[in-house]
């Protein structure tokens, strides 16, 4: 049986590893409503430069103006890309969180892993499918279009060159926000092994926690 000290102290520090999981999800949440990444053209015509902002919900900035410039080399409109994807983004996050959340809760010692692996999905998945669209709208072309050039892949990451223009995209304050919830959920689950370690019943902890680890077995 456990001392009353032993018993309070392991209680902490499973309080703590849900509040550091809680605060990771939460980041998850507040990058829903921030920009995840910009894109900045200049060109001779446009020596202020055009940006282009992406959010999980959409494209904000100079959309209009993009679109016209996209429409005479063929490309598709930036409201045809990840419509899913935005129109389902808010359940995406919350689903994360809530499947995160249940990990660090209910996921046994050997499987406490699976919440890391669920976080390092979400920004990973963004950067996977953004690429994806890149390389679509780069590539699927209309043959009709009034000025005709070879398929190509558009910048994700630092500069390129596509004819006059040249595009800088960098991540913004979302994605950094992301990696912050990455990183306490990460630091979460090392502390949850830590725990699980010295728990009383952990060799005949499976696929579940039978004490939903917050509960200390007496």
């Amino acid at each position: 049986m456990s001392s009353p000290t032993v018993a309070s102290w392991e209680r902490r520090r499973r309080a703590i590893v849900v509040a550091l999981a809680l605060t990771g999800i939460g980041c998850f949440g507040l990058s829903w409503l921030l920009p995840w990444w910009t894109f900045h053209l200049v060109a001779p015509q446009y020596p202020k430069g055009l940006d282009l902002v992406i959010h999980l919900t959409g494209v904000q900035g100079d959309v209009f103006e993009i679109d016209i410039i996209n429409h005479y080399i063929g490309m598709s409109s930036l409201g045809d890309a990840a419509t899913f994807e935005r129109a389902w983004s808010g359940w995406l996050v919350g689903g994360l969180g809530v499947a995160v959340l249940g990990a660090v809760l209910l996921a046994g010692r050997r499987v406490s892993w699976l919440a890391a692996a669920v976080a390092a999905a979400f920004p990973l998945g963004f950067v996977a499918d953004t690429l994806y669209w890149l390389y679509q709208s780069g590539h699927d072309l209309d043959s009709h279009a009034p000025v005709r050039i070879k398929p190509f892949m558009p910048v994700f990451l630092g500069e390129g060159k596509i004819g006059q223009f040249v595009t800088t995209a960098w991540p913004n304050i979302g994605f950094y926000t992301v990696l912050v919830g990455v990183a306490l959920l990460l630091f979460a689950v090392w502390q949850r092994a830590r725990v699980c370690r010295v728990c009383p019943v952990h060799d005949t902890c499976g696929a579940t926690c039978p004490h939903a680890f917050v509960g200390v077995p007496r």
